[in-house]
Parts: C-alpha cells; structure tokens; sequence
C-alpha cells in the first residue's frame, strides 16, 4: 500500500505525544526538558546501530513539528533505503527542549517500522528469483494497521486484505458457522460480487472443497512440503495457493521451488525487533 495519509500519520504522532505529555500535547509538561533554558539551541542526528531498511520519515517528522514547528530536519535517507550500521538518517536543529522532548517518540515510531521494514526485506531476499511473494497478516500492532503494512511494501513484501472489509478469508469458524465451504463461498461471491474470495484449509480433501467452490484463493494453513506439492499438483493453476503457518527462513527458500503463489507470515507485524537507533545532540554555542 502507499503511505497513508499525512493527517493519519499526524493524528498517531498526536496520540503517541500526549501519552509521553500527560494527555496533552503541551511540550510545557516535558518536566525534565524544562530543566534546560527555553533558548539554548542544539543540534542532533538520528544514527542506526544496525543495517536495517528505513521507514518511518514522515512520522519522525511530524513528531518534530508537533512539538516545535521552528525545528528544523535534513534527511540523509527515505523510506525504502537499505542503510549501513553507523549511518546518519537524519540532522536536527532548533530549540534543545523541543528536539529532546520529542525524541521517543520520533524514534519509537522510527525503529518499529525500520524494524517490519528490515524482516520483510530479509524474507523477500530469500524469495528472489522466484515467482512467490511474501504478504503481511492482520497480525499487526494495535493502531498501526496502516503504518506497518506500508512498512512491509518498504521491505519488499506485499499487502494481505487490510481489514475485515476489503476481502473474504473464510476460516474454520466461518465454514461450520455456514455449515460447509461451498455454502460459505457461495454466499459470499452472491453478497459482494468481485471482492476476493479466500478459503483457509487445513488438509487436502478441504482443498478439493474450496476448489470445487471455485475459491479465488486458498490458504493451505500448517501443510507439511510434501502436501504442499500434492495440492500444488492438485490446483493444476485453478486458485491462487498461499501458504501459512511454521514460517521460517530455513523454509522459506523450499516453500518458493513448490511453485506457491504466496507466503503469508504473521512475523512481519507481531514479532517486531526494533532497529537499534540513537539520537545524540550537541548543544549550540551561545
């Protein structure tokens, strides 16, 4: 997906501000900022201890803005770029109290995308070559739904459905709710004409049901290699295939010779580890 919209990213900077600010975006509640006189002046840049994939500028600089629009930012990298362990994202200037009372926040948001960002472009590599794509889940944190799947296409990965609405994915719960995958599949392309159609299967006689209903997708969920081949042998390029479930990077590399269409993995999104970043400031001569 594209970068969301500025006032998305805007209103997420706002909310993850106030809880450093007591509820409010008052720097004035920045207590220990307030030990530092309101006209020293500083300078500071933003560093990764790591190699990573950048994601994050606009949030970082909204962050900034919000707390201090005089601060001013001269970015060295943007969204998408692979960087070495040592390098310098970014340069910051203006008001001490400003540049330090918005620094956890611009890099909380900073090293957690850089961080989906950065695996996603680790399993991509694993898949070069291959016609199979890596996709995110709906396993992403709390209020960064947007935010982290923009951060997974900055890897190189590629977006699942968003939400609840924009396609079907008809799991285990839903078929015994509609009584069989037929009749879930059936109803669904009645109800919403054109949205995709998915069907989770958790074995090969579930997948000649999803077939048989002509799902436009099926998620072989937890399939060993060998049933993997066998239901790549039995689709025979009717439904896309996407697997899911016990992905690895020692897998991934198998998975992609079976001729699969997509990978999906929740690990993008849930199992996060930041990227190792650090702002370091030098106080300006008066």
């Amino acid at each position: 997906m594209s970068r969301p919209h500025i006032d998305n990213i805007k209103e997420q900077v706002l909310q993850a501000l106030a809880e450093d600010l007591g509820g409010t975006c008052n720097p004035e509640k920045d207590i220990t900022a307030n030990l530092i006189p309101a006209d020293s002046l500083a300078s500071a840049t933003i560093i990764t201890r790591e190699d990573c994939i950048v994601c994050g500028v606009d949030w970082v600089t909204q962050a900034f803005a919000i707390v201090d629009p005089a601060i001013s930012l001269n970015w060295q990298v943007k969204d998408g770029d692979a960087v070495k362990a040592n390098a310098t994202l970014v340069t910051i200037s203006g008001a001490a109290r400003g540049i330090l009372t918005a620094e956890r926040t611009a890099l909380n948001f900073l090293q957690t995308l850089s961080g989906t960002a950065t695996v996603t472009a680790a399993y991509a590599a694993l898949l070069a070559g291959s016609s199979t794509k890596i996709l995110d889940t709906r396993k992403t944190l709390p209020g960064l739904r947007m935010a982290q799947k923009y951060a997974v296409t900055c890897g190189g990965g590629q977006n699942h459905r968003i939400g609840l609405f924009d396609a079907f994915l008809i799991k285990e719960n839903h078929i015994y709710a509609c009584g069989s995958i037929a009749a879930a599949v059936s109803t669904a392309k009645q109800q919403m004409p054109g949205k995709p159609v998915e069907v989770e299967v958790e074995n090969l006689e579930e997948l000649r049901q999803a077939l048989d209903a002509d799902a436009d997708i099926i998620m072989l969920d937890n399939f060993t290699n060998e049933q993997i081949q066998r239901a790549v042998d039995m689709n025979n390029q009717k439904s896309k295939l996407e697997v899911s479930g016990n992905i690895t990077d020692e897998r991934l590399q198998s998975l992609a010779r079976l001729g699969v269409d997509f990978i999906s993995s929740g690990a993008l999104t849930k199992h996060v580890q930041a990227v190792d970043l650090s702002l370091r400031v030098a106080m300006k001569a008066e």
